[in-house]
């Protein structure tokens, strides 16, 4: 299956990439297309198809603008020497302190929640259980 987005749509919507940068997009870009079609699976969703149903054609672009984030996400982390990107950080002086927590602690791609809401994918959730053993039917009469 194709991929949501193309190395040009990354270029264009994020930043130019080195050569090297292109080689790893192109292959970044088929492994997180899977991972979004195996997240919709598991909400019980076909992907392809709600992009194929969707009238307005919206939801390929979104699809390819979350494509592009978690791509480019994943570019920002290094794949070679000690340094990964932080979200945030703090530094003391003569505490000889420093303190970061990492966008992404192990390098790999990570899909936020945020983008699969955008893509109207979300995992199904379990209703709740009435411990007291009591519902409402639809006419509002109790049980």
């Amino acid at each position: 299956m194709a991929a949501f987005a193309t190395v040009q749509d990354v270029i264009t919507l994020w930043r130019p990439l080195t050569p090297d940068e292109q080689t790893r997009a192109e292959a970044l870009l088929d492994v997180v297309s899977a991972r979004l079609r195996q997240e919709a699976f598991k909400s019980y969703k076909d992907l392809d198809q709600m992009i194929a149903d969707d009238d307005t054609g919206s939801l390929a672009i979104v699809a390819r603008s979350v494509t592009v984030d978690i791509v480019a996400r994943s570019l920002s982390t290094p794949t070679t020497g000690d340094l990964a990107p932080l979200s945030q950080y703090s530094q003391s002086a003569l505490g000889y302190t420093f303190s970061g927590t990492f966008l992404s602690g192990g390098g790999g791609i990570f899909i936020k929640k945020s983008e699969l809401a955008a893509l109207g994918i979300k995992r199904p959730k379990f209703g709740f259980l009435d411990m007291m053993g009591e519902n409402d039917d639809s006419e509002g009469n109790n049980n």
